[in-house]
């Protein structure tokens, strides 16, 4: 397995719903090894398959602190989410040089089919919940910066234009 190349800012994938995951096989367990892969190069705390160009519900996550601890997500739904919010910076591969403070909810309960194909759910704090979300807006067609306010959008996405020259 290797890192694959992320979609590049405004690619429509990375504004398109990703499609369900019919079972866990083989070549979805290939392509969550690349993603893992992917993930630890850039270095980052989760991917989601569409920044890939893999037009799956498919999610990794891992923000623990010795690594290798990934947690593989197909279908993920957030079932239930805390009150108490969370802020943490973040930013994406696919747009690279910016990023942007946002609060999210400190928990998420998460229900998403495993790499053994078993329904299960999960609940996730802190960065992970925080990483968790991310990688489910991406799969439901949206960047980070879509929770943003539309001037403070505006001016990140000018930014970025900025940077590439």
């Amino acid at each position: 397995m290797s890192p694959r190349p992320f979609v590049p800012w405004p690619d429509k994938r990375l504004r398109t719903a990703a499609q369900p995951v019919d079972k866990i096989t083989d070549s979805v367990r290939g392509i969550w090894d690349d993603m893992i892969d992917t993930m630890e190069a850039m270095p980052g705390l989760g991917l989601a398959a569409p920044q890939i160009g893999v037009m799956l519900r498919l999610a990794v996550v891992d923000c623990s602190q010795e690594r290798g601890q990934a947690v593989r997500l197909a279908d993920p739904v957030i079932v239930d989410a805390s009150d108490e919010m969370r802020a943490h910076d973040e930013a994406s591969p696919n747009l690279p040089g910016v990023h942007a403070r946002l609060e999210r909810p400190a928990r998420v309960e998460v229900a998403f089919t495993d790499q053994d194909g078993n329904r299960v759910q999960r609940l996730f704090e802190g960065v992970w919940a925080t990483s968790v979300q991310h990688q489910i807006d991406h799969l439901d067609g949206r960047m980070y910066f879509d929770n943003l306010s539309r001037t403070k959008r505006e001016m990140l996405l000018k930014k970025a234009r900025k940077g590439r020259g």
